[in-house]
């Protein structure tokens, strides 16, 4: 089972958004069968057993075994990854473009930045697998407290030459064999994340 697996079939996420079968994915973390499922979210087993075809179909479930059981055969399978992120590549010709309307200051921006991101870095995940390499990629994560919105704006214009900077020196046009390699820097405020029970309460964290 992998960590995090990409969605980039539209039919496929439009599967996994089910609200029974994403309740079907969560508990399929562990093997389970259509019987032992259908007990656990209290519908018919014959139910649960249509909507873990329709997830095996699109390759979010995999059969780990089958039991022979008197005059049937249980099939128990697992999710094929712990978590998922649908790519914007299943929305097709209105997935967000980036080149569109770019600007350094538009949340709006950021998002199609991080959307195309999750596109290109699923892609990338999903041939690797073909290929059995692994991925080159590197990420940073952090957060930063700052005094008031000059002390924000300042630190951008000091990041963003720093950056360019550090461009100007590795990048190398003419390098043969050399490969190019896309650099998205990001800043936002950050956002509390809400517990379940602040969910019960009307509360955020």
């Amino acid at each position: 089972m992998e960590d995090v697996a990409v969605i980039e079939d539209a039919a496929a996420a439009e599967s996994s958004l089910d609200p029974l079968r994403s309740r079907l994915l969560a508990e399929l973390a562990e093997p389970g069968s259509a019987s032992s499922l259908a007990a656990r979210v209290g519908v018919a087993r014959q139910k649960v057993n249509y909507h873990l075809r329709e997830l095996e179909k699109h390759g979010l479930v995999e059969l780990v075994e089958e039991r022979r059981k008197g005059n049937f055969t249980e099939r128990v399978l697992r999710a094929t990854a712990a978590s998922y992120v649908i790519s914007p590549a299943a929305l097709g010709a209105v997935q967000p473009d980036p080149a569109r309307s770019p600007d350094q200051l538009s949340a709006r921006w950021l998002l199609a930045l991080a959307a195309r991101l999750v596109r290109d870095v699923g892609h990338l995940i999903t041939g690797s697998r073909k290929a059995g390499k692994p991925v080159a990629t590197y990420a940073l994560d952090g957060e930063i407290r700052f005094a008031s919105a000059e002390q924000r704006a300042a630190f951008a214009r000091e990041l963003a030459a720093a950056v360019a900077g550090l461009v100007g020196k590795y990048h190398d046009e003419t390098a043969a064999g050399g490969r190019a390699h896309r650099v998205l820097v990001a800043v936002h405020p950050s956002v509390r994340p809400v517990l379940a029970d602040d969910v019960n309460t009307g509360k955020e964290s």
